[in-house]
Protein backbone atom coordinates (compact mmCIF):
# COMPACT_ATOMS: atom_id res chain seq x y z
CA UNK A 1 0.00 0.00 0.00
CA UNK A 2 1.59 3.44 -1.50
CA UNK A 3 1.62 5.86 1.52
CA UNK A 4 0.95 8.64 -1.17
CA UNK A 5 -0.11 9.50 -4.38
CA UNK A 6 0.27 11.91 -7.23
CA UNK A 7 0.76 12.88 -10.32
CA UNK A 8 3.78 14.08 -13.06
CA UNK A 9 2.36 17.34 -13.37
CA UNK A 10 5.36 19.01 -15.58
CA UNK A 11 8.67 17.62 -17.54
CA UNK A 12 11.73 19.24 -18.18
CA UNK A 13 14.87 18.16 -20.11
CA UNK A 14 18.22 20.42 -20.58
CA UNK A 15 19.49 19.38 -23.33
CA UNK A 16 22.78 21.39 -22.77
CA UNK A 17 24.14 21.57 -19.34
CA UNK A 18 23.59 24.78 -17.79
CA UNK A 19 21.65 26.16 -20.66
CA UNK A 20 18.11 26.68 -21.43
CA UNK A 21 15.13 24.32 -21.06
CA UNK A 22 12.93 22.33 -22.85
CA UNK A 23 9.69 21.74 -21.31
CA UNK A 24 7.96 18.08 -22.19
CA UNK A 25 5.23 16.13 -22.59
CA UNK A 26 6.55 13.02 -22.72
CA UNK A 27 10.02 11.23 -22.17
CA UNK A 28 11.84 8.32 -22.98
CA UNK A 29 13.61 6.91 -19.76
CA UNK A 30 17.27 5.98 -19.73
CA UNK A 31 19.22 4.79 -16.75
CA UNK A 32 20.74 8.32 -16.98
CA UNK A 33 17.35 10.03 -16.72
CA UNK A 34 15.45 11.80 -19.22
CA UNK A 35 15.86 11.24 -23.11
CA UNK A 36 18.59 13.91 -23.92
CA UNK A 37 18.96 15.17 -20.61
CA UNK A 38 22.23 17.18 -20.14
CA UNK A 39 23.61 14.71 -22.55
CA UNK A 40 25.62 18.12 -23.98
CA UNK A 41 28.09 20.65 -22.07
CA UNK A 42 30.15 23.46 -23.39
CA UNK A 43 34.01 22.98 -21.90
CA UNK A 44 36.76 25.69 -22.39
CA UNK A 45 39.83 25.29 -24.09
CA UNK A 46 41.41 23.28 -20.99
CA UNK A 47 38.40 20.71 -21.05
CA UNK A 48 36.43 22.44 -17.79
CA UNK A 49 33.25 22.59 -17.70
CA UNK A 50 31.39 26.00 -17.46
CA UNK A 51 27.95 27.02 -16.91
CA UNK A 52 25.84 29.95 -15.25
CA UNK A 53 28.19 30.11 -12.41
CA UNK A 54 30.49 31.35 -14.40
CA UNK A 55 28.90 33.06 -17.73
CA UNK A 56 24.85 33.93 -16.52
CA UNK A 57 24.16 34.42 -20.33
CA UNK A 58 24.11 30.92 -21.27
CA UNK A 59 20.83 30.46 -19.75
CA UNK A 60 19.66 32.70 -23.54
CA UNK A 61 21.37 29.74 -25.34
CA UNK A 62 18.36 27.74 -26.69
CA UNK A 63 18.35 24.15 -27.85
CA UNK A 64 15.54 23.20 -29.93
CA UNK A 65 15.69 19.14 -30.72
CA UNK A 66 14.34 17.24 -33.75
CA UNK A 67 14.73 13.96 -35.32
CA UNK A 68 18.29 14.44 -36.85
CA UNK A 69 19.93 17.57 -34.98
CA UNK A 70 20.51 19.70 -31.96
CA UNK A 71 20.41 23.04 -32.93
CA UNK A 72 21.06 26.07 -30.47
CA UNK A 73 19.86 29.70 -31.17
CA UNK A 74 20.26 32.71 -28.89
CA UNK A 75 19.44 36.40 -29.06
CA UNK A 76 20.48 38.12 -31.95
CA UNK A 77 22.18 34.71 -33.28
CA UNK A 78 21.43 32.20 -35.60
CA UNK A 79 20.90 29.18 -35.10
CA UNK A 80 23.64 26.06 -35.13
CA UNK A 81 22.90 23.01 -36.11
CA UNK A 82 24.74 20.01 -34.61
CA UNK A 83 23.92 16.65 -36.08
CA UNK A 84 23.02 13.32 -33.66
CA UNK A 85 23.92 10.72 -35.81
CA UNK A 86 27.72 12.04 -36.49
CA UNK A 87 30.08 10.76 -34.00
CA UNK A 88 32.41 13.63 -32.43
CA UNK A 89 36.11 13.80 -32.05
CA UNK A 90 37.03 11.88 -28.52
CA UNK A 91 38.51 14.61 -26.24
CA UNK A 92 39.35 14.68 -22.52
CA UNK A 93 36.76 16.95 -20.51
CA UNK A 94 36.10 17.34 -16.90
CA UNK A 95 32.65 17.47 -14.79
CA UNK A 96 33.33 18.60 -11.40
CA UNK A 97 35.47 15.43 -9.57
CA UNK A 98 35.09 13.17 -12.84
CA UNK A 99 37.23 13.57 -15.93
CA UNK A 100 35.70 11.36 -18.70
CA UNK A 101 35.98 11.18 -22.56
CA UNK A 102 33.21 13.45 -24.52
CA UNK A 103 32.77 13.73 -28.22
CA UNK A 104 33.29 16.95 -29.68
CA UNK A 105 30.45 18.68 -31.93
CA UNK A 106 33.07 19.72 -34.03
CA UNK A 107 34.54 23.34 -34.72
CA UNK A 108 31.06 25.23 -36.07
CA UNK A 109 29.51 24.97 -33.12
CA UNK A 110 32.73 25.78 -31.25
CA UNK A 111 32.38 28.97 -33.43
CA UNK A 112 28.89 29.64 -32.55
CA UNK A 113 30.04 29.13 -28.85
CA UNK A 114 32.98 31.57 -29.15
CA UNK A 115 31.11 34.18 -30.33
CA UNK A 116 28.20 34.17 -28.31
CA UNK A 117 29.58 33.82 -25.18
CA UNK A 118 32.61 36.05 -25.99
CA UNK A 119 34.84 36.13 -22.94
CA UNK A 120 38.23 37.33 -23.14
CA UNK A 121 41.17 34.73 -23.15
CA UNK A 122 38.45 31.46 -23.68
CA UNK A 123 38.09 29.28 -26.06
CA UNK A 124 34.37 27.06 -25.71
CA UNK A 125 34.07 23.67 -27.35
CA UNK A 126 30.32 21.75 -27.60
CA UNK A 127 30.87 18.39 -25.90
CA UNK A 128 28.63 15.56 -26.04
CA UNK A 129 28.36 12.48 -23.43
CA UNK A 130 30.04 9.71 -25.37
CA UNK A 131 28.81 6.00 -25.27
CA UNK A 132 31.95 4.80 -23.70
CA UNK A 133 32.12 6.89 -21.75
CA UNK A 134 30.59 6.03 -17.47
CA UNK A 135 29.53 8.41 -14.98
CA UNK A 136 28.31 7.02 -11.50
CA UNK A 137 26.56 9.31 -9.17
CA UNK A 138 27.55 9.48 -5.18
CA UNK A 139 27.78 5.61 -3.67
CA UNK A 140 28.05 8.03 -0.27
CA UNK A 141 24.63 8.81 -1.69
CA UNK A 142 23.33 5.32 -3.28
CA UNK A 143 24.71 3.04 -0.98
CA UNK A 144 25.70 -0.43 -2.64
CA UNK A 145 23.52 0.91 -6.07
CA UNK A 146 25.09 2.27 -9.05
CA UNK A 147 23.14 4.77 -10.64
CA UNK A 148 24.16 6.45 -13.58
CA UNK A 149 23.83 9.90 -15.09
CA UNK A 150 25.43 12.19 -17.57
CA UNK A 151 26.58 15.81 -17.41
CA UNK A 152 24.06 16.85 -14.49
CA UNK A 153 25.51 17.86 -11.14
CA UNK A 154 25.23 13.97 -9.76
CA UNK A 155 22.57 12.17 -10.61
CA UNK A 156 20.04 11.07 -13.12
CA UNK A 157 16.77 12.96 -11.73
CA UNK A 158 15.69 16.16 -10.04
CA UNK A 159 12.19 15.99 -8.72
CA UNK A 160 10.68 19.07 -6.95
CA UNK A 161 6.57 19.82 -5.44
CA UNK A 162 4.90 22.05 -7.50
CA UNK A 163 3.46 23.22 -3.67
CA UNK A 164 7.47 23.95 -3.01
CA UNK A 165 7.34 26.87 -5.49
CA UNK A 166 3.70 28.19 -4.63
CA UNK A 167 4.89 28.29 -0.99
CA UNK A 168 8.11 29.81 -1.97
CA UNK A 169 6.82 32.49 -3.69
CA UNK A 170 4.04 33.46 -1.13
CA UNK A 171 7.38 34.09 1.20
CA UNK A 172 8.52 36.19 -1.91
CA UNK A 173 5.83 38.37 -2.54
CA UNK A 174 5.30 38.84 1.58
CA UNK A 175 8.46 40.55 1.45
CA UNK A 176 7.89 42.37 -1.41
CA UNK A 177 9.26 40.38 -3.99
CA UNK A 178 8.09 39.37 -7.96
CA UNK A 179 7.22 35.63 -7.33
CA UNK A 180 9.10 32.79 -10.34
CA UNK A 181 8.72 30.42 -12.19
CA UNK A 182 9.88 26.61 -11.81
CA UNK A 183 12.27 27.19 -14.39
CA UNK A 184 15.13 28.76 -12.15
CA UNK A 185 15.11 25.14 -10.00
CA UNK A 186 15.85 23.28 -13.13
CA UNK A 187 14.03 20.37 -12.31
CA UNK A 188 13.33 17.38 -14.51
CA UNK A 189 9.38 15.99 -12.63
CA UNK A 190 7.26 18.31 -10.77
CA UNK A 191 4.74 16.41 -8.77
CA UNK A 192 1.43 17.65 -8.10
CA UNK A 193 -1.07 16.09 -5.05
CA UNK A 194 1.60 16.39 -2.62
CA UNK A 195 2.40 19.06 -0.04
CA UNK A 196 5.32 21.25 0.04
CA UNK A 197 8.01 19.74 -0.10
CA UNK A 198 7.30 16.18 0.56
CA UNK A 199 10.14 14.84 -1.82
CA UNK A 200 12.37 15.34 0.71
CA UNK A 201 10.40 12.44 2.95
CA UNK A 202 9.89 10.10 0.00
CA UNK A 203 12.14 6.88 -0.76
CA UNK A 204 10.60 5.43 -3.99
CA UNK A 205 8.39 6.70 -7.02
CA UNK A 206 6.31 4.45 -8.54
CA UNK A 207 5.08 4.75 -12.08
CA UNK A 208 2.90 1.91 -13.76
CA UNK A 209 3.14 1.76 -17.45
CA UNK A 210 1.82 -0.36 -20.44
CA UNK A 211 5.02 -1.98 -20.90
CA UNK A 212 5.87 -2.38 -16.61
CA UNK A 213 7.13 -0.54 -13.40
CA UNK A 214 9.05 2.35 -13.54
CA UNK A 215 10.78 2.53 -10.20
CA UNK A 216 12.56 5.87 -8.81
CA UNK A 217 14.81 6.43 -6.00
CA UNK A 218 14.90 9.99 -4.49
CA UNK A 219 18.45 9.55 -2.63
CA UNK A 220 19.57 13.30 -1.80
CA UNK A 221 18.63 16.54 -1.16
CA UNK A 222 19.25 19.46 -3.67
CA UNK A 223 21.83 21.88 -2.01
CA UNK A 224 21.49 25.10 -4.08
CA UNK A 225 24.60 27.34 -5.84
CA UNK A 226 23.59 30.90 -6.48
CA UNK A 227 22.08 29.51 -10.38
CA UNK A 228 18.18 29.99 -9.08
CA UNK A 229 19.18 33.80 -8.34
CA UNK A 230 19.51 34.18 -12.29
CA UNK A 231 16.29 34.98 -14.07
CA UNK A 232 16.27 32.46 -17.43
CA UNK A 233 14.63 35.52 -19.33
CA UNK A 234 17.10 38.62 -18.51
CA UNK A 235 19.97 36.52 -17.42
CA UNK A 236 20.20 38.91 -14.38
CA UNK A 237 21.16 37.87 -10.99
CA UNK A 238 17.85 38.38 -8.06
CA UNK A 239 19.67 37.59 -4.81
CA UNK A 240 16.28 37.71 -2.91
CA UNK A 241 15.74 34.20 -4.54
CA UNK A 242 18.49 32.41 -2.16
CA UNK A 243 18.23 34.87 0.49
CA UNK A 244 14.46 33.74 1.06
CA UNK A 245 15.56 30.36 0.59
CA UNK A 246 18.05 30.80 3.64
CA UNK A 247 15.14 31.36 5.56
CA UNK A 248 13.77 28.40 5.88
CA UNK A 249 15.37 25.75 3.76
CA UNK A 250 18.65 24.92 5.24
CA UNK A 251 18.71 21.08 6.29
CA UNK A 252 20.61 19.73 8.87
CA UNK A 253 21.57 16.66 6.66
CA UNK A 254 23.23 18.61 4.25
CA UNK A 255 25.23 20.88 6.82
CA UNK A 256 22.44 23.64 6.79
CA UNK A 257 23.21 24.01 2.98
CA UNK A 258 19.99 25.55 1.32
CA UNK A 259 18.22 22.80 -0.64
CA UNK A 260 14.95 22.84 -2.87
CA UNK A 261 14.31 19.71 -4.48
CA UNK A 262 15.39 15.92 -4.31
CA UNK A 263 17.93 14.21 -6.25
CA UNK A 264 16.65 10.58 -7.76
CA UNK A 265 18.28 7.43 -9.56
CA UNK A 266 16.43 5.25 -11.62
CA UNK A 267 16.16 1.62 -10.75
CA UNK A 268 13.46 0.04 -12.81
CA UNK A 269 11.68 1.30 -16.38
CA UNK A 270 14.76 2.50 -18.15
CA UNK A 271 13.30 2.19 -21.92
CA UNK A 272 9.81 2.96 -20.97
CA UNK A 273 7.92 6.03 -21.74
CA UNK A 274 6.95 8.87 -18.91
CA UNK A 275 4.02 11.01 -19.42
CA UNK A 276 3.25 14.11 -17.97
CA UNK A 277 -0.43 13.65 -16.59
CA UNK A 278 1.09 10.38 -15.12
CA UNK A 279 0.01 9.06 -11.68
CA UNK A 280 2.56 7.68 -9.10
CA UNK A 281 2.89 6.11 -5.85
CA UNK A 282 5.12 6.46 -3.36
CA UNK A 283 6.86 5.40 -0.50
CA UNK A 284 8.25 7.24 2.68
CA UNK A 285 11.74 6.65 3.79
CA UNK A 286 12.33 4.63 6.88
Amino acid sequence: MADCTGVISQMYIYPVKSCAGIEVSESLLHKTGLSYDREWMIVDQDGQFVTQRQIPHMVWITPRLTADALYLSAPDHPEVRVALNTGGTPRQVTVWRDTLIGDDMGDDAAAWLDVFLSVPGKQYRLIRFSPQSTRISAREWTGELVAHNMFSDGFALLVVTQRALEVFNERLIEHGHDPVDMLRFRPNLVLEGLDAHAEDELANMMLHTASGLIDLKLVKPCGRCPIPNIDPYTATSAPEVMETLATYRRLNQMQDAICFGMNGIVLTGAGQMIRVGQPFEAELAV
